[in-house]
């Protein structure tokens, strides 16, 4: 995708507070506080070791994002740096498959918000709080983005005070002893009960098929870096407090669970947070937390609109999408692209009365949805191997290096590869895998027909000349570099020469 600075655009209005908790958000999934219960029912205490290796590698796609954008601040997304390092077909695939997922994500929040509305005012048609949603989410969207980053925000510092209340809770009641149906809280709880992998191997593998999902969202900082204020010291910051994020919010919080209550008293269908604060006798402990689960479901439906439209307006910019998505509001923020997909959340209102069939296949779609998450992190790390290979003067030159080097790309990609295989290993995760090539094939169709467009065979006239010049430049500064390397490995030697 191209990268003019003449680009008028999308205002600065991101702080380093905004990206920070942003950047939390996305790693903190409506998935910990619902699903971990299901995880934990599944590969029992070794969960931990799941989270923790899944946050690994998923730590290196957000380094080779942050490269990537800080070697050109005129990147606005990742698709911006896909389209150019890869091609205008990545830029394409990339930039429309990220806005499917974060538009079916978006449809499946507005149907759970509406059930927790429905906790509280069970009378109160479905309808009602889900178009509610929808038009709360248009309206902080079009006001401007640094709204978006306060909602953001304290949307994130509701999920981080819950987690933390938990933690703490969890620990007076391991140190005090707590009891509960024959058990005691304890540390041993997380090896008294079959030990650290009770269900086996293939136990453990199940734990990757549903915690994957659990990270959708880690990328969201991604789309955040053309409204940064200064996003050279912002992003780094953000990604590389990644780890330590996922050490206190997923294998913190998780370790506390277990140590309270044995891994096998957990039930896949309620979540373990609602159960620990309802034994420490927390008063409304149920509604406390789906208040907060609430709030996540909210501010994942509100990231999914912010970056859907952003994708859409790089798109637009490309001849990928209609024009019209480009245009921005009197507030500069782009505000067909984002009319347009909210239009697409209004079928989350159809689907609250569907019926369980139909809620089941939806369910499927959502996996689909995650398994794209998968395609999006992939090209990330393609064009950063692509970019180590052309462009190895900005990588020397960069403040902010992959970890590893070009070693650690390859190495996440065969974990790709792995989680592809734990989902065929599950009937209803394998329909989902047989499914997601029918998206391909329809954005396959649409490019066909794109790349016909006289300004699209200028764009990839334009590419092609970029790579072959830079290849040649990259070999060129390659040859002067070793020429360089050699001299100096060189001088010592023709200097003990003349004092012999």
């Amino acid at each position: 995708m191209s990268t003019t600075s003449s680009d008028p655009t999308l205002e600065r209005g991101l702080s380093n507070r905004h990206i920070q908790l942003i950047a939390i958000g996305g790693a903190i999934g409506t998935g910990l506080f619902m699903g971990s219960g299901k995880t934990i029912s599944v590969a029992g205490p070794s969960v931990i070791f799941v989270y923790m290796i899944i946050g690994f590698m998923l730590f290196f796609v957000m380094r080779a994002m942050g490269e990537l954008l800080l070697s050109n601040l005129e990147y606005k997304t990742f698709a911006d740096f896909a389209g150019d390092l890869l091609g205008p077909w990545a830029a394409f695939f990339t930039g429309w498959t990220y806005w499917f997922c974060w538009v079916v994500t978006g449809i499946a929040d507005v149907v759970a918000i509406a059930h927790y509305v429905a906790f509280w005012w069970g009378d109160l048609p479905l309808w009602i709080p889900a178009l509610a949603c929808i038009a709360l989410l248009l309206v902080l969207n079009l006001a401007t983005v640094k709204a978006f980053g306060e909602t953001e925000f304290w949307f994130a510092l509701i999920k981080i005070v819950a987690i933390g209340a938990l933690i703490v809770v969890g620990l007076v009641m391991i140190i005090t002893g707590f009891q509960h149906d024959g058990t005691t809280s304890s540390f041993a709880n997380l090896w008294a009960h079959g030990g650290m992998f009770p269900t086996g191997f293939m136990g453990f593998v199940a734990g990757f098929q549903i915690a994957v999902f659990a990270f959708v969202g880690i990328e969201l900082v991604g789309t955040t870096a053309a409204e940064t204020k200064d996003p050279e010291k912002t992003l780094p910051k953000a990604i590389n407090s990644i780890p330590v994020r996922i050490l206190f919010f997923y294998v913190g919080a998780l370790l506390i669970l277990m140590m309270v209550e044995p891994w096998n008293l957990f039930s896949a269908e309620n979540s373990p947070f609602v159960g620990m604060f309802a034994l420490a006798g927390l008063a409304g402990a149920a509604g406390i937390i789906n208040f907060v689960v609430l709030t996540s479901a909210t501010s994942s439906a509100n990231s999914g609109i912010y970056s859907t439209s952003r994708m859409l307006r790089g798109l637009s910019m490309e001849g990928d999408a209609p024009k019209s998505f480009a245009k921005l509001s009197g507030r500069k923020v782009p505000k067909n692209a984002l009319m347009f997909s909210c239009m697409f959340l209004l079928a989350g209102v159809a689907l609250l009365y569907s019926g369980d069939s139909v809620m089941g296949a939806f369910t499927l779609v959502t996996t689909v949805s995650a398994l794209c998450f998968m395609f999006v992190w992939t090209i990330i790390l393609l064009s950063y191997l692509v970019f180590r290979a052309r462009r190895p003067h900005l990588h020397d030159a960069s403040k902010f290096k992959v970890p590893g080097g070009v070693l650690m790309p390859y190495v996440v990609l065969g974990f790709f590869g792995f989680i592809i295989w734990a989902l065929t290993t599950q009937a209803d995760t394998f329909t989902a895998l047989l499914i997601t090539p029918a998206w391909f094939l329809v954005l396959g169709a649409g490019y066909l027909y794109i790349r016909r467009n006289p300004q699209h065979q200028e764009l990839r006239a334009a590419h092609l000349a970029k790579v072959a010049h830079e290849r040649y430049e990259a070999a060129a500064y390659r040859d002067a570099k070793s020429f360089a390397t050699h001299e100096q490995e060189a001088a010592p030697r023709a200097n003990e020469n003349v004092h012999q």
